[in-house]
Parts: structure tokens; C-alpha cells; sequence
């Protein structure tokens, strides 16, 4: 029988605890058996300093597209403006749309309130609020675009049923805030009840979310798979991991159509930097979802089963519930690297498919909608906070086929019929509409943006306001 060859992995040391935990990663990996032809680069904070603003160099992205895996240890962004997040960067540029985190807890082991929580957090990796695209409109305001996209959303929720499906789960469930983000959130909601019609066998469920993390962080027994768009599912991960026992244990995989990348969800703890006192466990449960991906199940549960022993065997760095005898950072790897070939006893035992195709998902292809444009937000710079006398001053531009229809300031309206009561920022939203739907147009903005301009109106950003379909694409303001 031929050999197989060995998977071609990027890895990365980081920053911080990020070398000590990788040695101890590595030097599992090695003693399970990994099959792996390891090439490494360097990233984080010597780079940013080097003038990358990402933290990354060009070799480094060669690296990745060559080996289209990626091993990753903490790092430490600098302080202060100029630096990007160079996980989000490599997410991004590399396509990596889902975050999938394992959060389980330990019990009687190590310490938990939650002793049989084992949820799967789904996380949307490229979109949302962490588009990054933010905009200082006025001197008193700032804003961030929350971007939701339909091929996005399904990608995202098709994985978590299919990862469902692939690892034996039973229930899936959706969290989103619809009720007042009704078109950005109410896609998501949406396209997850699309989804979830083609996965009878899967039980499917919505949470609004705020009520969805509080029922997370009291009664996580209650979730298996959790699917989310980028920001709660960021925040929650986090909630869940340290839940479930410590953020110090958990693994996580980001994974795209052609890449992945594997990492510990903590940060790089600098303070703890170089005394052996770091626990490696997130990587090493990092590198075993690795060998999955990677189709070295065989290795991956070897290592998995390993770390159990080791944790039933009362083996813990500090952290793990502050135990009478602490081990370092590469003690606990050679404890676990001893245990290789044993398995927990009271623990469940981790069983995965010797070789496991990457799950692929595309999103479906659409007819596109037929866009007709009402009219248009003209959103302005007003000093003087008074909508009456902003008003007045858009009177002198109204005469055209586009009328005021509304003014709000952060969307309450203030115009006409506001109460005085209302604070008002220098940030004001003005709505000129048609007279019948449907029929304005690009030429009629143009107009009407020239007449502000010729009154002296500070416009800062427009929004067309559209149906697809008829259907209206833009929220209504109060009283219309």
C-alpha cells in the first residue's frame, strides 16, 4: 500500500505566548504521526513594524496560496491607528466565510457549570459590521455599514446544516436581532428558513438575539449547532467557550472554498510571555480539526483522545481550574504526547472519519429582481441641530419631480410633527420621494442634489431608495 503524501501546511509562531504554545503543538503533531510537509512564515508584530500594515509580507501570502493550509499561533496588534486586523485581512483576502468553534465542556475535570454543553458556534466570517467600512459624516458623527448579502447568508447557514449533518447533530439554530434590523437581519433570518426547509431531519430554530445569549450563558444544554452573522457570532464564541470552561481550551477553524486556516481563539497574552506557564490546549484541539480538514482523521483522533487522557488524568497548566500541581507549557505537550494511543474512560471518546472531503457550498443562482427606484435619503451636515430651519432651507430646493417627504435625526423623525423633546445631533437623514412609486430617477437626484448645493445644504451621503419586485428595500421612516 502507497503512503500518503504528506499535507502541505503553512504555519505561524505569532506573537506573545504564540511561539511556546506552536512548540507545543508541533511537537504533538509530530509525536501522533501528522503527515506533514510544514513550510513557516513570519507574522504580526515584527512585520506591522516593518512597515506592513496588515502584518503579513508578500512571501508569506505565496506560502498560503501554495499550501491552502494554515496553522496559526496568536498575535499582537500594535496600538493606535494604521494597523488592519490581520485575521480579519487573511479571512478576507483568502475567503475563509466560516468560523466554526467547538465549545465543549469537561466535566467533572475541569471546572464547569455546564457539564454537558456541547455546542457548535457557526460564525459569518467576511461580512456585517466587519466590513470595516466606517465614514466620519459630520463633526459630530460617525457611521459603520452593516452589509448582508443573500449569497453570503447562504453560505454561511447551508455549511452550518451541512456540518450538522456530516458530525450527527440534531438542531440547528439561527440568531439575529430582525425585529429592528429588518432588512440586513431579516435576510439572514430569512435565508436561514430557506435553507433549513432542505434539512428535514435537522431540527431548525430562530432566537432573537439577545435572548438567545442569555439562554446561551444559562442553559447552553439547550443549543447544538448555533449560526449567526459576523458580530454576535464573535461575541458569543467567546461567551460560549468561557462557559463552557475557559477561552484558554477552545479551537477554531476558519474555513472558505479553497483554503482554511486553523487557530486558538485567545489572544497572545504578552504578560505571560516566556515562562512556560501558557496552555497550548486551543492549539492543539486547533491542529486536530486541522487533520480532519486535512483527511488525517486517524491522527486527529489519536491527538484528540490523547488530550482527554491527559485532562482525565488530572495533567493542567494553571489555568485549567487552578490545579494543587500546575504543569508548563511543555510539560502539558509531553504529557499529552505520552498518552498517545490511549483513550479517556470517562470521557466520550472522539471517533472521526479516517478521510473527510471539505464541505462545499455554493450559493444557489437567482433571477435577479426588477429594481425600480421612489426616490431618495439625502443625508446632511446641519450644524445648528433645528430641523424647522433645515426644513426651510430644503423648501428652496423643493420644486422639482422629488418632494420632502421626512426628516429624521438618528432615525426618529423630527420633521414634520417632531417632538420637541427629541435630541438632535448634526447629522440629519432627509427623504424626498416621488409623487408615484417607482417612477424616480438617477437624473432627477442629480437634479435635486445641484439645487441643495445652489442652497447651500452640506449633503454628506445619499441613499437610493428601491423595490425589487415591488417589494420596498428601504425602511420606512415614522408616519409613513
Amino acid at each position: 500500500m502507497t503512503a500518503s503524501p504528506d499535507t502541505p501546511l503553512t504555519i505561524a509562531r505569532g506573537d506573545g505566548i504564540g511561539p511556546e504554545i506552536m512548540d507545543a503543538a508541533l511537537r504533538v503533531l509530530d509525536a501522533a504521526g501528522a503527515r506533514l510537509a510544514i513550510e513557516e512564515i513570519q507574522i504580526g508584530q515584527a512585520v506591522y513594524h516593518r512597515g506592513h500594515s496588515a502584518g503579513i509580507e508578500p512571501d508569506a501570502w505565496e506560502s498560503l496560496r501554495r499550501t491552502r493550509l494554515f496553522l496559526k499561533a496568536p498575535i499582537t496588534t500594535p496600538q493606535g491607528g494604521g494597523f488592519k486586523s490581520l485575521n480579519v485581512t487573511v479571512r478576507k483576502s483568502l475567503g475563509l466565510f466560516a468560523n466554526v468553534r467547538p465549545c465543549v465542556a469537561y466535566s467533572p475535570f475541569l471546572p464547569t457549570k455546564h457539564p454537558t454543553m456541547d455546542v457548535v458556534i457557526v460564525r459569518e466570517n467576511e461580512e456585517d459590521l466587519y466590513a470595516g467600512i466606517e465614514h466620519r459624516q459630520t463633526d459630530e458623527v460617525v457611521q459603520c455599514l452593516k452589509l448582508v448579502s443573500r449569497p453570503g447568508s447562504e453560505r454561511i447557514v447551508r455549511y452550518a446544516f451541512e456540518y450538522a449533518r456530516r458530525h450527527g447533530r440534531s438542531k440547528v439554530t439561527c440568531m439575529s436581532k430582525d425585529n429592528i434590523m429588518k432588512l440586513t437581519d431579516g435576510l439572514f433570518h430569512a435565508v436561514f428558513d430557506e435553507v433549513a426547509a432542505e434539512y428535514p431531519e435537522i431540527e431548525a430554530e430562530h432566537s432573537i438575539v439577545d435572548i438567545g445569549a442569555a439562554r446561551l450563558a444559562d442553559t447552553p444544554e439547550i443549543f447544538d449547532v448555533v449560526v449567526m452573522p459576523n458580530l454576535y457570532g464573535d461575541i458569543l464564541s467567546d461567551v460560549a467557550a468561557q462557559v463552557a470552561g475557559s477561552v484558554g481550551l477552545a479551537g477554531s477553524s476558519n474555513i472558505g472554498r479553497d483554503c482554511a486556516m486553523f487557530e486558538a481563539i485567545h489572544g497572545s497574552a504578552p504578560t505571560i510571555a516566556g515562562q512556560d506557564v501558557a496552555n497550548p490546549s486551543g492549539l492543539i484541539l486547533a491542529s486536530a480539526m486541522m487533520l480532519v480538514h486535512a483527511g488525517q482523521g486517524d491522527v486527529a483522533e489519536r491527538l484528540h483522545n490523547a488530550w482527554l487522557r491527559t485532562v482525565e488524568d488530572g495533567v493542567a497548566t494553571a489555568d485549567m481550574g487552578s490545579p494543587a500541581s500546575p504543569v508548563g507549557t511543555q510539560a502539558f505537550a509531553d504529557a499529552v504526547a505520552a498518552r498517545l494511543g490511549e483513550e479517556p474512560t470517562r470521557l466520550p471518546v472522539v471517533r472521526y472519519p479516517q478521510v473527510e472531503e471539505a464541505i462545499r457550498v455554493e450559493p444557489s443562482v437567482r433571477v435577479r429582481a426588477t429594481k425600480t427606484m421612489d426616490g431618495v435619503d439625502v443625508f446632511v451636515d446641519h450644524p445648528d441641530r433645528d430641523p424647522d430651519a433645515l426644513a426651510a432651507a430644503l423648501a428652496a430646493a423643493d420644486d422639482g419631480p422629488l418632494s420632502l417627504a421626512l426628516i429624521t435625526n438618528r432615525g426618529v423623525k423630527v420633521w414634520p410633527d417632531g417632538l420637541p423633546e427629541t435630541f438632535c445631533t448634526d447629522h440629519f437623514r432627509c427623504r424626498f420621494l416621488a409623487a408615484d412609486p417607482g417612477t424616480a430617477t438617477q437624473a432627477q437626484v442629480v437634479a435635486l442634489l445641484h439645487r441643495l448645493e445652489q442652497a447651500g445644504v452640506d449633503v454628506v451621503k445619499t441613499e437610493g431608495l428601491y423595490r425589487f419586485d415591488g417589494e420596498l428595500g428601504y425602511s420606512l421612516g415614522q408616519g409613513q
